[in-house]
């Protein structure tokens, strides 16, 4: 009989190409599944009410990056330097993170997938990380090369997937996890201090991480998140994580606003 490897289902952003609508995804994030050993399937924006259907499709999940999402769903006012918004991404993102918990279901967060992870749990970010520090953290130029480092937890989930407690990321965001969510543990930050990845407690199988791992596959350590994310999703779920949310992230505003274009 033939091995079925694991559907991993990657969240596409929404974005327009010469007036038309369309759902996209990096194609590095499909590349990155593939050399992982898994199936990459494309899971374009919908009504929250079709997560459940969509995730019966897949065994894993990646976040992949985007815009900013809506600081009303973490309880804060948009600050000036807030960057483009799609409270349809974020309310179905949102969606998607929650079934995926409570079906057990491994979750990489890619950059800002990262950080809606977080804001799914109850955590919240700072919007504008420029104006705290003198690190850089976001080089759109290089998107493809380290920057800087990122000193990881020893003894956590993430040091032991990537092989290192010093690890060199590239940085393409403009914002960052302020306060961790429920069921989520800090396990990286910057030579500044600031957050960089957090991963779950307990079996609760879930990696977020600031930096964009599907940029730097053919280094050390890259890599290995995608295929730590194969791993788990070919692995049977066991749910027992009881998944305890705050109001404003199971409830987001979707009316429209807009602001400038986000890079990460």
């Amino acid at each position: 009989m033939a091995v079925t490897a694991p559907r991993v289902g990657i969240s596409a952003e929404p974005v327009v190409h010469d007036g038309r609508p369309m759902d996209t995804v990096n194609r590095v994030y499909i590349d990155s599944v593939v050399a992982a050993g898994g199936v990459p399937i494309v899971l374009p924006v919908l009504d929250p009410s079709m997560a459940s259907a969509v995730l019966d499709g897949v065994d894993g999940l990646v976040l992949s990056g985007g815009g900013d999402i809506d600081p009303g769903t973490y309880g804060q006012e948009p600050a000036p330097e807030l960057d483009v918004i799609d409270p349809a991404r974020d309310a179905f993102e949102l969606a998607l993170v929650h079934e995926a918990l409570e079906r057990h279901m491994p979750v990489l967060g890619v950059c800002r997938g990262h950080q809606l992870l977080n804001v799914a749990l109850g955590g919240t970010l700072i919007q504008h990380v420029d104006a705290l520090t003198e690190v850089l953290h976001q080089e759109k130029a290089r998107p493809s090369h380290v920057i800087h480092q990122v000193h990881i937890t020893a003894g956590s989930l993430l040091s032991a997937v990537v092989g290192t407690e010093d690890l060199g990321v590239n940085t393409l965001h403009h914002q960052v996890v302020q306060e961790s969510g429920a069921g989520l543990q800090v396990v990286a930050r910057s030579s500044d201090g600031f957050i960089e990845a957090v991963e779950g407690v307990g079996d609760l199988r879930v990696l977020g991480v600031q930096w964009h791992p599907e940029l730097l596959q053919d280094l050390p350590g890259h890599l290995d998140l995608f295929r730590w994310l194969v791993t788990e999703a070919g692995r049977p779920a066991v749910p027992t994580f009881e998944l305890t949310v705050s109001a404003g992230a199971s409830a987001p505003d979707r009316s429209p606003r807009s602001s400038r274009r986000a890079v990460a």
